[in-house]
């Protein structure tokens, strides 16, 4: 049986060399057949590094805003090299390549090896961090059992969050500005307010941050607490703390970090069709019912 795991540390020197190279794509491949043929062996299986060095580069703009939504406190250009192209094997073969094939935990596992022989001290953690985060972003596919060691969630390090329902009145109407991620769905601006005065003024600087408004931070709409896992400083409990926020009908500029790739203003009823995460729905719903509750009385 050929050796896929060698195969992966092929495709991985060549990622390397045409990440601090910027040769071509042309390029690329012959330094994959280079490579191949130095460090590959008799038993390993060329069209299986072809096929994951073309996938690679088909889908690495995709895969590179991942990362970013995955670890947002580490810019690509701040992630080792031999790091940031192990994540994109491990990210691509997650996401994108034949399940059947390649189960998730396979993915992960296999680039957390590549991080462990190629990386620095901390890689493996690092690189198994970002995959975690993304495969219980994903619904965990495959998971069939739970970890030995159970963690109560409350000794888990807390990380405080705040996240907005920013609103605008627009020719008589109601219209909401959300956000949307690589991942597929619409949800909320949020952001850490650790090093806030108070959680208000925390979403305040978030929304400015993030979509470019001033808003007046008015009622709280809800909460939520979840697990997440951190590239570095493993399992953490993030409480995020909800708020309707009133801002200007204005055009949205969109920071482009944190793995979001577009903002849009949205009217009410236009936001039932779309793609939601479970646990945003009722923070949504208690806004929107608070809204429509402060023109019920004008409408009488």
């Amino acid at each position: 049986m050929a050796n896929r795991h060698l195969a992966r540390s092929v495709v991985l020197q060549t990622l390397f060399e045409r990440d601090t190279t910027h040769v071509s794509e042309k390029e690329t491949q012959d330094i994959l057949a280079r490579n191949a043929e130095e460090f590959g062996g008799d038993d390993t299986d060329r069209p299986f590094m072809d096929q994951l060095l073309a996938g690679v580069i088909a889908k690495q703009k995709d895969i590179d805003l991942i990362i970013e939504k995955a670890a947002p406190d580490w810019p690509l250009d701040r992630i080792a090299p031999v790091d940031r192209n192990i994540l994109r094997i491990g990210l691509y073969e997650l996401l994108f390549a034949d399940r059947a094939q390649v189960p998730a935990k396979v993915a992960i596992n296999e680039a957390i090896e590549l991080a462990k022989t190629f990386g620095g001290e901390s890689s493996g953690r690092f690189v198994n961090g970002v995959l975690g985060a993304v495969y219980k972003e994903i619904g965990e596919p495959g998971k069939d059992e739970q970890g030995k060691k159970k963690v109560k969630r409350e000794e888990l390090p807390l990380e405080k969050m705040g996240g907005a329902i920013v609103y605008a009145k627009h020719d008589g109407q109601y219209y909401l500005a959300l956000v949307h991620d690589v991942f597929g769905r619409w949800t909320l601006s949020k952001g850490h307010i650790e090093n806030d005065p108070s959680p208000e003024e925390g979403v305040k600087r978030v929304v400015k941050e993030e979509l470019g408004l001033d808003a007046a931070v008015h009622d709280q709409v809800g909460e939520n607490e979840y697990v997440a896992s951190h590239p570095e400083k493993g399992k953490v409990r993030k409480h995020v703390w909800f708020f309707v926020a009133e801002a200007p009908f204005e055009p949205l500029a969109l920071k482009k970090s944190g793995g979001l790739d577009d903002a849009k203003w949205f009217r009410l009823q236009d936001i039932i069709d779309l793609n939601f995460y479970d646990d945003m729905l009722p923070i949504v719903t208690a806004a929107v019912q608070k809204l429509l509750d402060q023109t019920a009385p004008a409408a009488r």
